[in-house]
């Protein structure tokens, strides 16, 4: 049976709560990642990604020009468009059952803890293809 742990990315980045969205657009945009887990004084508590950060930034029809947008954004904290309660999942999860939530919540990755509630990796759409494309090439 393959469980979450054999392919989820261990030990992710993350990002501090108080950090300014500035901050995690561009850690986002030089590690080529879509999402990051968030602790709070190195805790985990929470995911911001790039769709977050994009409902939380002033859309195109706003009268701010590009300066006060991102003027805006260097203020705004990730604790301000993050989810505080993302779906998390443990490493002993069979695959299968990640894969279920994934599809029954419309999500695109989980964050992975251990039993005390510790970051210890998080599990993307790209470790799911990674996974079927191993499973179904050993056929």
């Amino acid at each position: 049976m393959q469980t979450v742990e054999q392919w989820m990315t261990k030990n992710p980045l993350t990002i501090e709560k108080d950090a300014s969205i500035i901050e995690a657009i561009h850690l986002l945009k030089e590690k080529d990642i879509r999402r990051l887990p968030v602790t709070c004084n190195g805790k985990f508590c929470g995911l911001i990604t790039d769709r977050m950060i994009k409902e939380y930034t002033p859309g195109k029809s706003t009268p701010l020009d590009s300066w006060e947008v991102h003027y805006i954004l260097s203020k705004a904290t990730v604790k301000d468009a993050m989810n505080p309660h993302p779906f998390t999942i443990t490493p002993d999860t069979p695959l299968c059952q990640a894969a279920q939530l994934v599809h029954d919540n419309k999500l695109y990755g989980l964050c992975v803890t251990d039993k005390n509630g510790e970051l210890v990796g998080i599990l993307t759409t790209t470790n799911f293809m990674e996974a079927l494309i191993s499973i179904c090439g050993s056929k």
